[in-house]
């Protein structure tokens, strides 16, 4: 049978790597690019026995040195998965660029949906959403209720000065890949590192932790958590604050996800996910202002990211939408601006 070319897989290694990896796969192998992902290329992987898997690599192209470490994230699922955290079975990990052009990892395939925009909401109802609501909240709970040394990742990151590191570490990535001057970042980072509250006992920190970076279940429940390229250990509320920023309201006037599913009726409020969530995890929310501010700002440089590599051709050529990212960047920094007035007023 010949074997059909996919871009950013070399199908014959990654077919010998299967076979010597997995058991129990029957080649040949499928390979289908996993619409939606804007950093890792994913792809779902099926045999001919209907086994099937996800395969995450790299972006095609350079990438920043820091970013997109499959060795990382398959650690990260590896330990998480003897918690009570949902995530994807990890079955295995290559390093050796050689077999695939890159580095990549392998973990089973979750059976559910994934809802980003309004029209995946219309398969749930009021009682559905409502419940994916509290269950987006519980998991990012017991996420941070997680005691990283015993789970063998208490090495993942610094414990502290979680926020200044990753005001470095994003404003350095901004420098890196503007492609035009945008005052609102600067200035907003010059707010955020002047007024960075003071750090309680560190815990896992997510990083992107939104309702379309999980899996849920026809009931919507939150069955696997998904996209931790960027996780570490840190300030749990940058968590909360990121899942406000993504989490739309009815008539909001700024989106950072256009479109999106939570707008849609019988999903929570974010007032509500808040009293959830310092309900579940006996943490003070006052100074929350400050965590969405940041979540903004950081949203605003990883998307002129992904928009610089999509001008430079390395998202591949399967990829679509990102011709509008450079206004919703500039949407995103003026949204942090806002945020910080309210948190410095």
């Amino acid at each position: 049978m010949e074997t059909r070319p996919v871009e950013g897989v070399d199908v014959t290694g990654v077919t010998g790597w299967f076979t010597e990896h997995v058991p129990g796969v029957v080649p040949p192998l499928s390979f289908d690019l996993i619409a939606g992902g804007h950093s890792n290329l994913t792809y779902r992987v099926s045999d001919t026995a209907g086994g099937a898997w996800v395969l995450r690599r790299p972006p095609l192209g350079q990438v920043l040195a820091t970013a997109h470490d499959m060795g990382r994230e398959h650690r990260i699922i590896s330990a998480l998965g003897a918690t009570d955290v949902p995530v994807p079975p990890a079955v295995g990990l290559c390093t050796d660029g050689a077999v695939s052009g890159a580095p990549f990892y392998v973990m089973g395939f979750v059976d559910g949906h994934v809802v980003r925009e309004a029209a995946a909401a219309a398969a749930f109802g009021p009682a559905e959403r409502r419940r994916a609501s509290h269950s987006i909240v519980d998991v990012l709970a017991r996420i941070h209720a997680v005691d990283p040394d015993p789970v063998g990742l208490g090495d993942l990151g610094r414990k502290e000065g979680y926020i200044s590191r990753q005001l470095k570490r994003w404003y350095g990535q901004w420098e890196q890949s503007k492609t035009r001057e945008l005052p609102d970042v600067d200035a907003v980072h010059d707010r955020l590192l002047a007024s960075i509250p003071d750090q309680g006992r560190a815990t896992i920190v997510h990083g992107d932790y939104r309702l379309d970076n999980c899996m849920i279940d026809d009931g919507g429940e939150v069955i696997a958590v998904l996209d931790w390229e960027i996780c570490t250990l840190g300030d749990p509320l940058a968590d909360v604050g990121l899942l406000m920023v993504y989490w739309a309201e009815p008539g909001d006037d700024r989106s950072a996800l256009p479109g999106a599913a939570t707008s849609e009726p019988g999903f929570s409020s974010r007032a509500e996910l808040l009293d959830r969530y310092a309900e579940a995890s006996g943490r003070d929310l006052a100074l929350i202002d400050f965590y969405v501010a940041f979540g903004y700002w950081k949203l605003a440089c990883i998307l002129e990211g992904v928009y610089a590599r999509y001008l430079g051709g390395s998202m591949g050529a399967a990829s679509s939408g990102f011709e509008g990212f450079a206004d919703q960047v500039e949407q995103l920094a003026a949204a942090a601006r806002d945020a910080a007035d309210r948190f410095s007023s």
